[in-house]
Protein backbone atom coordinates (compact mmCIF):
# COMPACT_ATOMS: atom_id res chain seq x y z
CA UNK A 1 0.00 0.00 0.00
CA UNK A 2 1.28 3.42 -0.71
CA UNK A 3 0.04 6.26 1.28
CA UNK A 4 0.37 9.89 -0.26
CA UNK A 5 0.03 13.03 2.18
CA UNK A 6 -0.70 16.26 1.32
CA UNK A 7 -3.20 15.37 -1.06
CA UNK A 8 -5.59 18.62 -0.23
CA UNK A 9 -2.29 21.33 -1.44
CA UNK A 10 -1.33 22.09 -4.76
CA UNK A 11 0.70 19.65 -5.37
CA UNK A 12 -0.22 16.55 -3.69
CA UNK A 13 -3.69 16.98 -5.22
CA UNK A 14 -1.89 16.67 -8.73
CA UNK A 15 -0.18 13.45 -7.61
CA UNK A 16 -3.45 12.16 -5.99
CA UNK A 17 -4.76 12.62 -9.89
CA UNK A 18 -1.69 10.66 -11.31
CA UNK A 19 -2.94 8.27 -9.10
CA UNK A 20 -6.56 7.95 -9.22
CA UNK A 21 -8.58 4.61 -9.52
CA UNK A 22 -5.68 2.64 -7.98
CA UNK A 23 -6.55 0.48 -5.36
CA UNK A 24 -3.12 0.08 -3.79
CA UNK A 25 -2.89 3.61 -3.35
CA UNK A 26 -4.94 5.92 0.21
CA UNK A 27 -4.74 9.36 0.25
CA UNK A 28 -4.20 11.30 3.59
CA UNK A 29 -5.68 14.52 4.64
CA UNK A 30 -5.87 16.74 8.22
CA UNK A 31 -10.03 16.43 7.74
CA UNK A 32 -10.14 13.18 6.77
CA UNK A 33 -12.53 13.86 3.93
CA UNK A 34 -14.26 11.27 1.99
CA UNK A 35 -12.39 8.31 0.63
CA UNK A 36 -9.38 9.52 2.44
CA UNK A 37 -7.68 8.72 5.55
CA UNK A 38 -7.53 11.53 8.41
CA UNK A 39 -3.60 12.42 8.92
CA UNK A 40 -3.19 15.54 10.95
CA UNK A 41 1.00 15.67 11.36
CA UNK A 42 -0.52 18.12 14.37
CA UNK A 43 -2.42 15.58 16.05
CA UNK A 44 -0.08 12.60 16.02
CA UNK A 45 -2.29 10.12 17.59
CA UNK A 46 -4.61 9.93 14.30
CA UNK A 47 -1.29 8.75 12.53
CA UNK A 48 -0.79 5.12 13.60
CA UNK A 49 -4.55 3.86 12.22
CA UNK A 50 -3.56 5.54 9.04
CA UNK A 51 -0.03 4.36 8.24
CA UNK A 52 -1.58 0.91 9.49
CA UNK A 53 -0.38 -1.56 6.25
CA UNK A 54 1.47 1.27 4.50
CA UNK A 55 4.64 -0.01 2.88
CA UNK A 56 5.30 3.18 1.12
CA UNK A 57 4.62 6.61 2.48
CA UNK A 58 4.77 9.64 -0.53
CA UNK A 59 5.41 12.45 2.44
CA UNK A 60 4.66 15.65 0.59
CA UNK A 61 6.17 18.41 2.74
CA UNK A 62 3.95 19.77 5.60
CA UNK A 63 3.38 23.02 4.38
CA UNK A 64 4.40 26.79 5.55
CA UNK A 65 5.15 27.61 9.15
CA UNK A 66 7.87 27.84 11.46
CA UNK A 67 10.92 25.72 11.31
CA UNK A 68 9.91 23.64 15.04
CA UNK A 69 6.56 23.58 13.48
CA UNK A 70 7.37 22.06 10.49
CA UNK A 71 9.72 19.67 12.10
CA UNK A 72 7.36 18.22 14.87
CA UNK A 73 5.40 17.68 12.19
CA UNK A 74 7.57 15.87 9.87
CA UNK A 75 9.17 14.28 13.03
CA UNK A 76 5.92 12.89 13.83
CA UNK A 77 4.91 11.63 10.50
CA UNK A 78 8.19 9.72 10.42
CA UNK A 79 8.43 8.23 13.60
CA UNK A 80 4.91 6.84 12.81
CA UNK A 81 6.02 5.51 9.67
CA UNK A 82 8.90 3.86 11.45
CA UNK A 83 6.76 2.50 14.59
CA UNK A 84 3.90 1.16 11.40
CA UNK A 85 6.59 -0.83 9.70
CA UNK A 86 6.64 1.39 6.54
CA UNK A 87 9.64 0.17 4.30
CA UNK A 88 10.30 3.25 2.05
CA UNK A 89 9.83 7.40 2.40
CA UNK A 90 9.54 9.65 -0.62
CA UNK A 91 9.99 13.18 0.84
CA UNK A 92 9.33 15.79 -1.17
CA UNK A 93 12.09 18.20 -0.43
CA UNK A 94 14.15 21.77 -1.61
CA UNK A 95 16.29 21.58 -4.68
CA UNK A 96 20.18 21.88 -3.42
CA UNK A 97 20.52 25.53 -4.34
CA UNK A 98 17.97 26.59 -2.04
CA UNK A 99 19.61 26.56 0.88
CA UNK A 100 19.97 30.43 0.64
CA UNK A 101 16.42 30.41 1.58
CA UNK A 102 14.91 30.66 5.04
CA UNK A 103 12.78 27.43 4.65
CA UNK A 104 15.48 25.54 3.77
CA UNK A 105 16.40 24.30 7.45
CA UNK A 106 13.32 21.86 7.74
CA UNK A 107 14.17 20.19 4.58
CA UNK A 108 17.21 19.54 5.21
CA UNK A 109 16.30 18.45 8.52
CA UNK A 110 14.10 16.16 7.41
CA UNK A 111 16.71 14.73 4.67
CA UNK A 112 18.87 14.16 7.67
CA UNK A 113 16.53 12.65 9.69
CA UNK A 114 15.15 10.17 6.60
CA UNK A 115 19.29 9.00 6.41
CA UNK A 116 19.68 8.59 9.72
CA UNK A 117 16.52 5.95 10.35
CA UNK A 118 17.53 2.43 11.23
CA UNK A 119 14.55 1.06 9.33
CA UNK A 120 13.39 3.35 6.56
CA UNK A 121 14.70 3.45 2.92
CA UNK A 122 13.96 6.62 1.59
CA UNK A 123 14.02 8.58 -1.59
CA UNK A 124 14.70 12.37 -1.75
CA UNK A 125 13.06 14.67 -4.28
CA UNK A 126 14.81 18.02 -4.07
CA UNK A 127 12.37 19.86 -5.82
CA UNK A 128 12.70 23.40 -7.76
CA UNK A 129 10.68 26.37 -7.01
CA UNK A 130 7.37 26.18 -9.53
CA UNK A 131 6.95 28.15 -12.02
CA UNK A 132 3.55 28.76 -10.58
CA UNK A 133 4.96 30.64 -7.33
CA UNK A 134 6.23 33.40 -9.71
CA UNK A 135 3.13 34.67 -10.03
CA UNK A 136 2.91 35.46 -6.33
CA UNK A 137 6.44 37.08 -6.38
CA UNK A 138 6.05 38.33 -10.35
CA UNK A 139 2.78 39.01 -11.10
CA UNK A 140 2.12 42.54 -13.07
CA UNK A 141 0.72 44.89 -10.94
CA UNK A 142 -2.48 47.03 -11.87
CA UNK A 143 -0.37 49.21 -13.82
CA UNK A 144 0.69 46.16 -16.01
CA UNK A 145 4.51 46.40 -13.97
CA UNK A 146 6.38 43.35 -12.51
CA UNK A 147 8.31 45.27 -9.43
CA UNK A 148 9.03 42.41 -7.88
CA UNK A 149 13.18 42.70 -6.70
CA UNK A 150 14.56 40.12 -8.91
CA UNK A 151 17.23 42.13 -9.91
CA UNK A 152 18.69 40.71 -12.98
CA UNK A 153 18.96 37.50 -11.36
CA UNK A 154 16.82 33.97 -13.11
CA UNK A 155 14.93 31.24 -11.60
CA UNK A 156 15.28 27.39 -12.95
CA UNK A 157 11.53 27.32 -11.86
CA UNK A 158 9.72 23.89 -12.84
CA UNK A 159 6.47 23.39 -13.54
CA UNK A 160 4.48 21.62 -10.86
CA UNK A 161 2.61 19.08 -12.92
CA UNK A 162 5.73 18.02 -14.05
CA UNK A 163 6.90 17.22 -10.09
CA UNK A 164 3.83 15.93 -9.11
CA UNK A 165 4.62 13.11 -12.43
CA UNK A 166 7.87 12.52 -11.13
CA UNK A 167 6.50 11.95 -7.50
CA UNK A 168 4.06 9.34 -8.86
CA UNK A 169 6.73 7.34 -10.71
CA UNK A 170 8.98 6.90 -8.10
CA UNK A 171 6.62 6.56 -5.47
CA UNK A 172 4.97 3.77 -7.61
CA UNK A 173 8.40 2.23 -7.94
CA UNK A 174 10.19 3.01 -4.65
CA UNK A 175 12.67 -0.16 -5.07
CA UNK A 176 14.43 1.49 -8.17
CA UNK A 177 15.35 4.66 -6.46
CA UNK A 178 16.08 2.90 -2.53
CA UNK A 179 18.29 6.00 -0.85
CA UNK A 180 18.82 8.45 -3.39
CA UNK A 181 18.66 11.94 -4.38
CA UNK A 182 17.24 13.91 -7.32
CA UNK A 183 17.65 17.16 -7.91
CA UNK A 184 14.51 18.56 -10.06
CA UNK A 185 15.46 22.15 -11.21
CA UNK A 186 14.24 23.77 -14.58
CA UNK A 187 16.23 23.74 -17.81
CA UNK A 188 15.42 27.19 -18.39
CA UNK A 189 16.12 30.07 -15.81
CA UNK A 190 13.99 32.96 -16.21
CA UNK A 191 14.55 36.48 -15.29
CA UNK A 192 12.10 39.50 -14.48
CA UNK A 193 12.34 40.49 -18.37
CA UNK A 194 11.33 37.42 -19.74
CA UNK A 195 8.47 37.42 -17.75
CA UNK A 196 7.64 40.76 -18.57
CA UNK A 197 8.21 40.18 -21.86
CA UNK A 198 6.07 37.41 -22.10
CA UNK A 199 2.94 39.00 -20.85
CA UNK A 200 3.89 42.63 -22.66
CA UNK A 201 4.49 44.09 -19.28
CA UNK A 202 7.55 46.14 -17.80
CA UNK A 203 10.20 44.63 -15.99
CA UNK A 204 10.40 47.97 -13.65
CA UNK A 205 12.17 46.21 -10.11
CA UNK A 206 11.98 47.37 -7.01
CA UNK A 207 13.87 47.18 -3.82
CA UNK A 208 14.07 44.44 -1.16
CA UNK A 209 13.09 46.69 1.35
CA UNK A 210 9.98 47.53 -0.76
CA UNK A 211 9.01 44.52 -0.95
CA UNK A 212 9.73 43.54 2.59
CA UNK A 213 7.45 46.11 3.49
CA UNK A 214 4.82 45.70 0.91
CA UNK A 215 4.75 41.69 1.78
CA UNK A 216 3.95 42.51 5.97
CA UNK A 217 1.43 45.09 4.99
CA UNK A 218 -0.63 42.39 2.66
CA UNK A 219 -1.58 40.90 5.98
CA UNK A 220 0.85 38.24 5.42
CA UNK A 221 1.73 35.86 8.48
CA UNK A 222 5.05 37.25 10.57
CA UNK A 223 7.37 34.05 9.03
CA UNK A 224 5.97 34.42 5.67
CA UNK A 225 7.84 37.88 5.25
CA UNK A 226 11.63 36.57 5.30
CA UNK A 227 10.70 33.66 3.52
CA UNK A 228 9.36 35.86 0.11
CA UNK A 229 11.91 38.11 0.94
CA UNK A 230 14.88 35.57 1.04
CA UNK A 231 13.19 33.95 -2.32
CA UNK A 232 13.66 37.36 -3.59
CA UNK A 233 17.00 37.48 -2.75
CA UNK A 234 18.58 34.33 -3.37
CA UNK A 235 16.63 34.88 -7.57
CA UNK A 236 18.12 38.53 -7.46
CA UNK A 237 21.72 37.81 -6.53
CA UNK A 238 22.17 34.26 -8.69
CA UNK A 239 21.73 31.50 -6.46
CA UNK A 240 18.37 29.83 -7.69
CA UNK A 241 19.52 29.59 -11.10
CA UNK A 242 20.27 26.62 -11.76
CA UNK A 243 24.02 26.85 -12.56
CA UNK A 244 26.24 24.13 -11.48
CA UNK A 245 23.09 21.81 -10.92
CA UNK A 246 22.38 18.52 -12.67
CA UNK A 247 19.34 18.24 -12.73
CA UNK A 248 17.53 14.89 -13.10
CA UNK A 249 14.09 16.32 -14.51
CA UNK A 250 14.32 14.77 -17.43
CA UNK A 251 15.37 11.81 -16.68
CA UNK A 252 13.15 11.19 -14.04
CA UNK A 253 10.08 12.70 -16.55
CA UNK A 254 11.22 9.75 -18.59
CA UNK A 255 13.31 11.39 -21.33
CA UNK A 256 10.25 13.71 -22.22
CA UNK A 257 10.43 17.41 -22.74
CA UNK A 258 9.48 19.23 -19.32
CA UNK A 259 6.75 21.86 -19.73
CA UNK A 260 7.64 25.14 -20.40
CA UNK A 261 7.65 27.35 -17.30
CA UNK A 262 7.10 30.44 -18.83
CA UNK A 263 4.22 28.92 -20.92
CA UNK A 264 2.95 27.94 -17.48
CA UNK A 265 3.44 31.14 -15.85
CA UNK A 266 1.76 32.80 -18.40
CA UNK A 267 -1.16 30.87 -18.10
CA UNK A 268 -1.42 30.96 -14.53
CA UNK A 269 -1.64 34.87 -14.63
CA UNK A 270 -4.03 34.80 -17.43
CA UNK A 271 -6.20 32.42 -15.33
CA UNK A 272 -6.00 34.16 -12.21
Amino acid sequence: MLLVTGVSGALGSLVAEGLAGREDVALGTRAGLPGTRRLDFDAPETLPEAFAGVETLLLVSAGYGEDDTVVARHEAAISAAEAAGVRHVVYTSLSGDGDHLTYALAHRWTERRLRSSATLDWTILRNGLYAEFLTWIAAPDAENRITGPLGGGRLAAVARADLADIAVSVATDPAAHRNRVYELVGERALGGADLAEALGATYAPGTLADARAAIAASGAVPFQVPMLASTYSAIAHGFLDGTGVESDLRTLLGGREPLDALDVFVKAVREG
